[in-house]
């Protein structure tokens, strides 16, 4: 340790309202109640590295200490504390530095070398992981001095304890994976490598899912702005980048370790440099007819006639719903598809006055022949609905539709539409299916329906029955079109490798993504990962027909604070939470 100089303040900054939150005892250390220090560089000084010890807790907690070190993050106004880091003891197991729980308005500032005196406890919630702190009970500024060099990470540690507080800098390659706390706390979730992946979206549930559960948090890390409210502008990111897709590549990561609301984090001391990951053109698959799917992000429009907002799921005002609805005209139209299953629709009927009605007639202004697949009074009683629009001009519906209202349809899981269509030029019957299975939310589960852990989240078993009754039903042909091409499609809540969709490939059916030779394909990003919820299954007939087949990433990349509640934008991006899909077939009779 450098030969320090004579000391140039004492305070005792203890704040009664830390101690208070943090439900801390001062017992007999109260403050201005410690002896004066000796001078700088005494014995009663220890390393920072004694204080931590090698495991997750100290093994100093509760006691009062002396350490000495220089101010590397003086975050007091927003984090309610400040960094402070030592020399090392030399053991490569234990960090070099703390936390000081220190909010009061003379903090001393970044590159200030002091000696603080104080109580060791673990800060953070019970049961979460925590960070190694003082409270100090006395601060003796010494001098300035350097910042300590930041350690170089080129891989994910194994464990992030031993550099808890410490400045780091990352010179592996990153990957943005994810931006859901971006609006409110400045907050963006990056991977070592590429992108990650929900787990049963690659591997079975299970063992296999805990494996890669395990490697994706080695490997995730979050950014954080070193503020715990919200800022218009978050200063880390280049000005012309402010809401960068999830896939952006990311360099120039330096910052300081930190231990926040449960999560390991990085609180950022420079800004970042981040590539532009581009915007996809809308895809091009061959075949004389095309079918797209879509979650409309619950598409509600009052009471049809510009009144009856805030909506129940929806729009909350006029003005969010024209940008919503406009959003999906453009989406559809840039698709430019013949047949399109729907998700999350408005369950208002099929009057003129109904969300279908409403988005039809939108998509008709440019003079398109579009129309609707009139399910009548057997949509079910949620709150959504699934539906089927199509290109009159294009193909013809055949025959009536389809639905099934039995349990455990109609109740969570929405009650599946099917229709059969013939192209308008010649060809046979194709039968489309819209489906929502329940979702994962886990309010009133219980029982099989209960999180079993094994990385398929609440109402797997709902789901999986849901999967048996359409396999059973589709083999039953409901439309009576007797035909044995039929493309599944939608949102089954269910990622590729858990029960649903297994149940469903052992039945016979084929995955359009598989067989079109899609590697990784994802449709939705949640909690920083990819995967598909939305999914297109098809009979062994119709999957030989398969001309291509295309996911759309315009939405689940783009961070929620460009959705038409925050942007009055009428443009594709951001759309909806989900990615369409589009599929081409070989229907048309040869010549």
């Amino acid at each position: 340790m450098p030969t320090p100089r004579p000391a140039t303040s004492v305070r005792s900054p203890v704040a009664p309202s830390i101690a208070l939150a943090l439900g801390l005892s001062l017992g007999g250390c109260g403050v201005g109640t410690v002896a004066p220090a000796g001078p700088a560089g005494s014995a009663d000084v220890i390393a920072i590295g004694e204080v931590q010890g090698p495991d997750a807790r100290s093994p100093l907690e509760g006691r009062t200490v002396a350490v000495e070190g220089v101010v590397t993050g003086a975050f007091s106004r927003h984090l309610g504390g400040w960094f402070v880091q030592d020399g090392g003891d030399g053991d490569p197991a234990t960090s070099d530095a703390l936390f000081v729980l220190d909010d009061t308005a003379d903090a001393p500032r970044q590159g200030t070398r002091v000696r603080v005196h104080g109580r060791v406890v673990e800060h953070g919630e019970p049961g979460a992981p925590t960070l190694t702190a003082l409270v100090p009970e006395r601060v003796r500024t010494l001098d300035r001095a350097p910042l300590p060099a930041p350690v170089v990470l080129d891989a994910p540690p194994d464990d992030w304890t031993v550099y808890e507080g410490m400045r780091v800098r990352i010179d592996a390659p990153m990957t943005l994976t994810g931006h859901h706390e971006l609006a409110r706390r400045g907050v963006l979730m990056a991977s070592f490598g590429d992108r990650l992946y929900t787990p049963t979206e690659i591997a079975a549930p299970g063992p296999g899912a805990r494996t890669v559960a395990d490697d994706n948090a080695r490997r995730l890390l979050r950014l954080d702005d070193a503020r715990a409210d919200t800022a218009r502008r978050v200063w880390y990111l280049p000005d012309d980048h402010q809401a960068p897709r999830s896939g952006s590549p990311v360099s120039d990561v330096e910052g300081i370790v930190d231990v926040r609301w449960g999560d390991v984090r990085l609180q950022l001391t420079a800004p970042l440099r981040v590539g532009v990951a581009a915007r996809p053109d809308p895809p091009q698959v061959p075949g004389d007819v095309r079918v797209a799917a879509l979650n409309l992000e619950n598409l509600f429009n009052g009471d049809g006639h510009g009144g009856g907002f805030p909506t129940a799921r929806g729009a909350r005002t006029p003005e969010e719903y024209a940008t919503q609805l406009a959003r999906h005209v453009a989406t559809l139209r840039a698709l430019d598809p013949d047949i399109v299953a729907l998700m999350e629709l408005e369950n208002d009927g099929d009057g003129p006055e109904s969300a279908l009605a409403a988005l039809v007639d939108a998509l008709a202004t440019d003079g398109t022949r579009w129309r609707f697949v009139a399910a009548g009074d057997h949509s079910g009683g949620d709150a959504i609905r699934v539906a089927l629009i199509y290109r009159a001009d294009r193909v013809r519906a055949h025959g009536a539709p389809a639905t099934l209202t039995e349990a455990p349809f109609g109740a969570g899981s929405r009650v599946p539409l099917a229709q059969a269509f013939v192209p308008v030029s010649g060809g046979p019957a194709l039968v489309v299916v819209a489906n929502h299975f329940k979702s994962k939310g886990c309010g009133e589960a219980r029982g099989a329906d209960a999180d079993q852990g094994d990385g398929q989240a609440c109402w797997n078993a709902h789901r999986t029955e849901a999967a048996r009754r359409l396999d059973a039903w589709l083999a039953s042909d409901p439309t009576g079109a007797g035909s044995g091409l039929t493309a599944l499609l939608g949102d089954l809540n269910a990622y590729a490798m858990e029960d649903p969709l297994r149940l469903l490939r052992a039945a016979g059916w084929r995955d359009a993504f598989a067989e079109a030779g899609i590697e990784r394909p994802y449709s939705y990003v949640f909690n920083g990962q990819a995967g598909r919820l939305d999914h297109a299954l098809l009979s062994p007939a119709l999957a030989a027909r398969l001309a291509g087949a295309a996911l759309w990433h315009a939405n689940a990349d783009e961070p929620s604070s460009l959705g038409y509640r925050d942007d009055a934008s009428r443009h594709v991006w951001r759309s909806s939470d989900h990615d369409p899909l589009l599929l081409g077939f070989h229907l048309a009779p040869p010549h």
